[in-house]
């Protein structure tokens, strides 16, 4: 039996001892009991879900719980802990229910860019009211009515306080750069997004939290909050995917594997594997798609939604008519291969 999560986190707090934000170095999915066991008995957890913050004293005493349970990687932790002043939280997951403290979201968020967890595979709800906005400056995170006093006291110091963004959401890198991935622009991937292994994020790539890639990819454009990428599929410079955040409601935008959005395409409906959108059009569910035989005569005209996860089907506008077509996709493994052989 294991519990779904844990993470011995260090953060930073604000004035009124708020948490801003935890770092978990090595956040656990599925930990083992026996571990859970040994760290109750030192920090007075008494199960279910739980963000117990720990002094000094109790630090300590987890180097040795986390010995006993040969958690070597744990216990590392706790050493380079050791004499900071920040802030510590253990956090424990019993299981996997709505998030109820600022340190639960963080682990979770921590488990999805750990690519511990797939997009989609934890309880988020209620995730917003529990982050604080926050401003992310060279200096950390600092509660945004708490900066203009830092940054005076920085001037007068001869210091500046550069302002990265001021958001709920820290870049993920921040927080942790996972293997085999290159990323153009950090500042454009958010924590809790899950860049799979082989995927590159080009400068104006976008990745939003809670999704994003599971294999290799070449991303240049958005992938929106709740979308995720399957093996081998690229989005093109300026395309777009309709999240759960952006008018996609409840419906899951996901691209298949080995399918490519265009520059500037667009994506409402689900995308099956080995398909391709041409670049500079946008398939809403709504939109009406005439459909064409391998001879390109009209077969029948049905709403895009019809043909949401259908694999190998090639979308193209008709530069003469107007029209949106869609026809088999003969060409897609044969490009997506050219596009990955050096990525």
């Amino acid at each position: 039996m294991a519990n779904f999560a844990f993470g011995l986190g260090v953060g930073t707090k604000s004035a009124k001892g708020e948490w801003l934000e935890v770092y978990y170095n090595q956040p656990l999915h599925n930990a083992d009991n026996t571990l859970v066991n040994a760290v109750a008995a030192k920090i007075g957890y008494q199960g279910g879900n739980a963000a117990i913050e720990i002094s000094a004293a109790q630090l300590s005493s987890l180097e040795t719980a986390f010995l006993s349970a040969g958690a070597e990687d744990q216990a590392e932790i706790v050493r380079a802990l050791e004499g900071s002043s920040q802030p510590l939280v253990v956090t424990i997951l019993d299981t996997d229910t709505a998030p109820a403290s600022t340190a639960e979201v963080y682990l979770k968020l921590a488990l999805l860019s750990h690519r511990l967890v797939k997009p989609h595979g934890l309880d988020l709800s209620g995730m917003f009211g529990l982050l604080p906005n926050v401003a992310w400056t060279s200096e950390g995170a600092i509660a945004v009515d708490e900066l203009a006093k830092r940054q005076l006291a920085a001037r007068a110091q001869g210091r500046t306080i550069s302002v990265n963004s001021v958001d709920k959401f820290p870049k993920m890198t921040d927080y942790v750069v996972p293997a085999g991935v290159r990323i153009g622009d950090a500042s454009r991937i958010r924590l809790g997004a899950h860049v799979g292994e082989g995927t590159t994020v080009m400068h104006e790539g976008f990745i939003n939290f809670n999704a994003g890639t599971l294999g290799v990819s070449m991303v240049e454009g958005r992938i929106s909050a709740g979308v995720v990428v399957g093996n081998g599929s690229d989005l093109g410079g300026g395309c777009s995917t309709m999240g759960t955040l952006s008018g996609g409601g409840n419906i899951v935008i996901s691209v298949g594997e080995g399918s490519l959005l265009g520059a500037n395409a667009g994506l409402g409906i689900p995308l099956g594997d080995r398909c391709t959108i041409e670049s500079g059009l946008y398939i809403t569910a709504g939109a009406k798609v005439t459909v064409l035989d391998d001879q390109n005569q009209e077969v029948q005209t049905v709403k895009a939604a019809e043909l949401a996860g259908k694999a190998d089907l090639l979308f193209r506008r008709n530069s003469q008519n107007g029209r949106i077509e869609v026809k088999t996709n003969k060409s897609a493994i044969e490009l997506n291969a050219e596009l990955h052989k050096h990525n």
